[in-house]
């Protein structure tokens, strides 16, 4: 059973070291975070550790590393935290932390922080390395995961972290596997998926697991490219799986209603084009040309299917939304489905970024921050970090760690 942080907070006291492992892999442009989500999604946890005396450490990773990268510090991170938080932030810049670190540990005050440097700084983290866990975890009482976007991986301070002290899931946890159990397993119907993006493969196991309570599926992107093509419809040089094609037939045959586009806006490139061309399906297309987003035929055709959806899952977008020349089909789908009266979850990466980006993501029930960990999860994959949090012998933790605890200064 997995344990909540309200089980944590029913038993911690005032002073108690808390290891919190986030997932703030924030992107960042020189120097400056350019998109806060992950930050604000771990807040109420962090608040709730903070308010009841915690000191925490603090740990994510960020970007793929090769060894010490100062590209890669999490020193951004600690300046954000600083300006929106009036607890004592620490950013702990040597990693791994220092043989002082963990008298620094103890002399510190209830209800401060300590932001570790990037995980991924030590090649340990990712073989999910006991001893390296070990060291992570060492001085405090509890553990708290609130990462979900890398529960996917047995990461050491995702996984093997949790065999050595109590370990609880944070808020943000709780809440994307609650949403995401209630999709997959008793969605209210009708129940819509919108499966768009330019990989399809990463489509198919969620969609084979939802196929027995599905009503309908919207393709988009490079599903519908790869059907279309297979239907004897030109597509240009549009990225198509063909290899895929009779699974994802298979998967979407029965009494589910597909909905493919009728037309497109194709270009010479993604970004930047310097050729842009309005398109009906079934039109002969330019050999050099690729579809990059859906037409507004396409659009009110998907928005009349979708009205008397109860439940919609998207995940992957209409187009290339990031350019201004293939985003209007993402963007009138997300302004529709923003006010539309039904449940309507986000699947994270791009669809996530895409309704952040366009100020629409608190109009959504709610919005993953999974991405990978979220299809997973909806397949009905075993997620590491979450297989570890059931598991973790939480009764052998506390009293092999009893007697650090009373010894401990508060």
């Amino acid at each position: 059973m997995l344990q909540n942080l309200s089980h944590l907070l029913s038993q911690i006291q005032r002073g108690d070291r808390v290891f919190l492992r986030g997932d703030l892999n924030v992107p960042i442009r020189d120097g400056q975070i350019t998109d806060t989500n992950r930050l604000e999604a771990i807040m109420p946890t962090l608040t709730k550790l903070l308010d009841a005396g915690a000191v925490v450490t603090l740990a994510t990773h960020l970007g793929r590393p090769q060894g010490h990268d100062p590209e890669f510090s999490t020193g951004p991170i600690a300046h954000y935290l600083k300006a929106n938080l009036t607890t004592p932030i620490h950013h702990i810049q040597e990693f791994p932390p220092a043989a002082d670190y963990q008298q620094h540990l103890q002399d510190q005050s209830p209800g401060s922080v300590n932001l570790l440097e990037n995980l991924r700084f030590d090649v340990r983290e990712k073989t999910n390395d006991e001893d390296f866990a070990k060291l992570l975890i060492s001085g405090c009482r509890y553990y708290v995961n609130d990462a979900f976007g890398c529960c996917h991986r047995a990461h050491s301070s995702v996984s093997a972290i949790t065999r050595f002290k109590p370990s609880f899931m944070g808020l943000l946890i709780e809440k994307e596997v609650q949403v995401l159990e209630e999709i997959r397993d008793q969605p209210q119907r009708p129940f819509w998926v919108i499966s768009g993006g330019a990989k399809v493969r990463d489509k198919l196991g969620v969609l084979s697991q939802l196929a027995p309570r599905l009503d309908g599926v919207v393709c988009t992107g490079g599903l519908a490219n790869t059907l279309l093509h297979g239907d004897g419809v030109d597509v240009g040089a549009s990225v198509i799986e063909e290899d895929a094609l009779d699974t994802i037939r298979d998967l979407l045959s029965g009494d589910v209603q597909i909905i493919l586009p009728t037309d497109f806006i194709a270009g010479d490139q993604p970004f930047n084009p310097q050729e842009t061309q309005s398109l009906v399906s079934g039109e002969p297309v330019p050999a050099h040309l690729s579809f990059f987003d859906i037409g507004p035929q396409s659009v009110n055709k998907i928005c009349q299917h979708l009205s008397q959806a109860k439940t919609v899952f998207w995940n992957g977008p209409a187009g290339v939304f990031e350019s201004a020349e293939f985003s209007s089909g993402t963007r009138t789908l997300a302004g529709f489905l923003a006010q539309l009266n039904a449940r309507v979850v986000i699947g994270g990466g791009d669809s996530a970024a895409a309704v952040r980006q366009m100020n629409l993501a608190d109009h959504f029930d709610h919005v993953s921050t999974g991405g990978g960990a979220a299809l997973e999860f909806l397949e009905g994959k075993s997620l590491p970090g979450l297989v570890a949090l059931e598991t973790a012998n939480s009764h052998d933790s506390e009293s092999h760690d009893s007697e650090s605890h009373d010894s401990e200064s508060h």
